[in-house]
């Protein structure tokens, strides 16, 4: 099917061995609104063994049929080798690109070929630490925390991790060469903005210069920032659009495979809501690159249907939506982003058209993705209302692996629906039973 084929002119252009020069940076292109983003996780290593930032660039078409508007990268910056364990998050240099992943050129065609697609593009920074052979180890030893009774660079604390260099926040220099690294993508590449890895470890009067700087450099195009933390002054100090549902997820793997009840969805939402500031958005996923090294989606949650039962639960209820690659083909194993894992992306085709349907549903209908939210507790269903002045949704997903009868909310009984996934009309009686995993999305006929 067409969304699975991989764009001719770039297919021709990789066969050939052609690379085609990136432009100056796309000047039309208007990044989506933060509560309006459907974004997409790309790991390089799915994508290619070597040229794989070209590898991503030749399925853009695919990719950008999923529906989302905003790709997320992860790191493509030159690896550190001494103590190194070939992680991306283990950097040597932040304003180069990696042999394996390929050139700055071609991360400057991928962010064109983004904007040319209406897609922003933003990338993964690794604030918090260095490869321990990065240059300023040795140029900048004071840019680095020390231990107190040896004098010697120490690793992040508490982490075990042990092929990386703790940066010292307190030194002003060091902080002024971060900031200008960051605006190298900004201003020479073009890029839409980050995604900050350990946000949380890196304090927030420092996002607030960079972040502000940045969207300075950026103008008169708009960024987005993307914290991995949950530190409420990521937000009311740093200047960050969104940050993770870790919460959310964590209770949607205990709803779904430790028999929690539904209403648990509904408790966690409103607890990581409740400590947002206003305009500030939950990105929700039902996997990303940290979580499928664990396990797939359709193993977390028992197999293809819990899984999707399980996004329709994440995206509609509250908050951005995410699709890590892979997970739009249901690759069942796990994925370890330290080496080159490759994907069947002409895999379950039926299943990639379902995540297109849905994202289609979350950026044609305002009310889904950001209208205002009713809910009616129960224990094996999760049934909620997403409306706003023009719609009303009336959600209803089995959370469990066996038929269950769910009850229709008195002002929702006798009323005339469209079923949004099949397009037949029906007049909703007192209650309905679903299959195993079952999802059901109602709006009410106009």
């Amino acid at each position: 099917m067409k969304k699975l084929i991989i764009s001719i002119s770039a297919a021709l252009l990789l066969l050939a061995g052609c690379k085609p020069q990136p432009k100056s940076i796309t000047s039309d292109f208007q990044l989506a609104a933060v509560d309006d983003i459907a974004m997409y996780q790309v790991n390089p290593r799915v994508f290619a063994p070597q040229n794989s930032l070209r590898a991503v660039a030749a399925r853009i078409d695919s990719i950008r049929e999923l529906g989302v508007n905003v790709m997320w990268v992860m790191p493509i910056y030159p690896i550190g080798i001494e103590k190194g364990k070939n992680s991306p998050y283990c950097i040597s240099n932040y304003t180069e690109v990696a042999p394996e992943f390929g050139t700055v050129d071609d991360f400057k065609y991928l962010t064109q070929v983004c904007h040319e697609h209406q897609m922003g593009i933003i990338l993964d920074w690794v604030a918090n630490h260095t490869a321990w052979d990065h240059p300023w180890v040795k140029e900048h030893p004071d840019w680095y925390t020390h231990d107190a009774e040896t004098d010697t660079i120490i690793h992040p604390r508490p982490w075990d991790w042990y092929d990386v260099a703790d940066l010292n926040y307190d030194n002003r220099d060091m902080r002024r060469a971060m900031i200008d690294a960051m605006k190298f993508w900004i201003v020479e590449v073009g890029i839409d903005g980050f995604r900050c890895d350990v946000a949380d470890g890196v304090p927030a009067d420092f996002w607030k210069d960079a972040i502000n700087e940045l969207r300075q450099a950026a103008k008169p195009r708009q960024i987005v920032m993307l914290a991995e933390g949950k530190r409420s002054d990521n937000f009311t100090i740093g200047g960050f659009d969104m940050n993770y549902g870790w919460d959310f997820k964590d209770s949607l793997v205990h709803v779904f495979k430790d028999g929690k009840p539904a209403s648990d969805l509904i408790a966690a939402d409103k607890a990581e809501y409740d400590s947002l500031p206003a305009g500030k958005v939950k990105l929700r996923f039902t996997t990303n690159h940290d979580h499928a090294t664990e396990a797939a989606p359709v193993v977390e949650f028992t197999n293809v249907r819990g899984s999707m039962a399980a996004y329709v639960a994440s995206i509609y209820l509250h908050g951005g939506a995410l699709i890590y690659g892979s997970q739009e083909v249901g690759y069942p194993e796990t994925i370890n982003f330290f080496k080159y894992v490759p994907v069947d992306w002409s895999a379950n085709a039926a299943l990639y058209e379902e995540y297109e349907e849905l994202i289609e549903l979350y950026n044609e209908h305002p009310a889904l993705r950001k209208g205002k939210l009713a809910c009616w507790p129960a224990q094996d269903v999760l049934v909620y209302e997403k409306s706003d002045d023009k719609e009303r949704f009336l959600i209803l997903v089995n959370v469990r692996n066996n038929t269950q009868e769910a009850l229709i909310p008195s002002e929702w009984i006798g009323v005339e629906v469209e079923d949004e996934m099949s397009d037949k009309k029906q007049k909703l009686s007192d209650r309905i039973l679903l299959a195993p995993y079952e999802y059901r999305i109602f709006e009410l006929e106009k």
